[in-house]
């Protein structure tokens, strides 16, 4: 757990935005003190594809949270997705030198686990301990002091593509960034938005990004399914620019301001302007227009979601419901598609204070918790309370606060470079 007056980054990297999100420990929880975003410029379906742009997109985040809280980034969490990411079971089996569990039994048997052959062109990101099993006796979610001669454990094992994680960490790089860890975008999601009652008694996440739709599936407090589809928001601004007939940046205003997920709940002849493209003149539709052509994309990323929930066996284990997040889930009406959908109760989830965690890190009232309180801030903010919840080593810890007034000019380095570049 991390240290108070530690300072956290998180830093979600988007198909629409980059979020770059500052915390701060506190012996109550974890302050959030700076907010930075960017439009994401180099990503298509949650995979870089143009490093500079993606670049400049972190870059600005960056600096604007930087000139929030007034601290200077050296290294992030950051977070990743894209239809790359696979997630298997794995079991690992280790004999007990002392009779009793120790850390590094554990240790050895989740790397049992994760000895599997997987293609070379594959790299493993979480391993998640789903239960431990101590000769025989199985159903042990913290087998330490425990004793017995033989371990077992049945870990979730979460592999990505290497190509496209070494492309994130190399846009982070080139901003100036160490990532300290790649983590998956719907763990830090559920860390922010679910609670833990949901995730003992079963609850699926739906995290509606601008590229992708990742699913989380939480039975007995721990993850047991993950999967990504390659469809998003931003699928749902293209389809309303094309029937609207107007830019892509005023159909995304026009669904956030207007948008609405089912039609039904729409009454009356309510008309909306539509800028037109280029020197073309507005026009007025119907909301009822716009909403005929939003309902059957959302129905369709809701009926792919339950695909994938029914063909991994996992659906049963939803008994809380589910729960919606991402910028997507503000729409008015997504609840209610869902729920017709799904046969189940569903929520919106947002960053909250004061809910209970299980490792004693949680977000706190103080600082801009206000600002954060919205879903398309929850991945950003789930890596920040994932980085509170690591025990990192002393030289991994690189954050400095910075005194409120900074001198922002060119580093002692660089200085030195153009010295000797005159003397040339």
């Amino acid at each position: 757990m991390a240290e108070v007056g530690e300072v956290i980054v998180g830093l979600d990297i988007g198909t629409t935005k980059v979020a770059a999100i500052i915390g701060e420990v506190t012996a109550s929880g974890v302050d959030i003190i700076g907010v930075g975003t960017s439009p994401s410029e180099g990503l298509r379906d949650g995979v870089v594809v143009n490093i500079e742009a993606t670049t400049n997109s972190i870059a600005a985040a960056i600096h604007e949270a930087e000139q929030m809280a007034a601290v200077d980034v050296r290294s992030v969490y950051v977070g990743t997705a894209g239809g790359h990411i696979q997630g298997f079971t794995s079991l690992g089996q280790v004999s007990m030198r002392n009779r009793e569990v120790t850390d590094a039994d554990v240790a050895r048997v989740l790397d049992q686990a994760k000895a599997v052959n997987i293609p070379l062109d594959r790299q493993i990101i979480h391993t998640l301990p789903l239960e431990y099993i101590i000769d025989g006796q199985g159903q042990i979610f913290d087998p330490i002091g425990m004793s017995g001669v033989r371990m077992e454990v049945r870990a979730h094992v979460i592999t990505a593509a290497v190509t496209s994680v070494q492309n994130i960490v190399k846009c982070c790089e080139r901003a100036g960034l160490d990532v300290i860890e790649v983590v998956l975008e719907p763990l830090a999601s559920a860390t922010a938005v679910l609670h833990d009652d949901e995730r003992d008694l079963g609850v699926v996440l739906i995290d509606i990004g601008g590229g992708t739709t990742d699913i989380s599936v939480y039975a007995e407090g721990t993850n047991v399914f993950t999967s990504v589809i390659v469809m998003g928001g931003h699928r749902v601004t293209q389809d309303v620019a094309h029937c609207l007939r107007t830019s892509v940046g005023e159909a995304e205003t026009l669904k956030r301001e207007n948008g609405c997920a089912l039609v039904s709940m729409l009454e009356g002849d309510e008309t909306i302007e539509v800028p037109g493209v280029g020197p073309r003149p507005p026009r007025s539709f119907e909301r009822r227009f716009l909403a005929e052509v939003i309902e059957p994309r959302i129905e369709e990323i809701f009926l792919l979601a339950q695909q994938e929930l029914v063909n991994s066996g996992f659906m049963e284990l939803a008994a809380s419901g589910i729960v919606l997040t991402g910028g997507a889930s503000q729409m008015k009406g997504m609840c209610e598609i869902a729920e017709d959908i799904f046969q189940m109760p569903v929520r919106v989830g947002n960053p909250v204070s004061g809910s209970s965690r299980k490792h004693g890190v949680g977000l706190t009232e103080g600082g801009f918790a206000g600002v954060i309180r919205d879903p398309r801030y929850a991945t950003g903010v789930g890596l920040v309370l994932h980085g509170a919840r690591e025990d990192l080593p002393e030289q991994s810890l690189v954050h400095e606060v910075a005194p409120r007034v900074r001198d922002r000019g060119p580093s002692v380095a660089r200085r030195l470079f153009e010295r000797v570049r005159e003397m040339f």
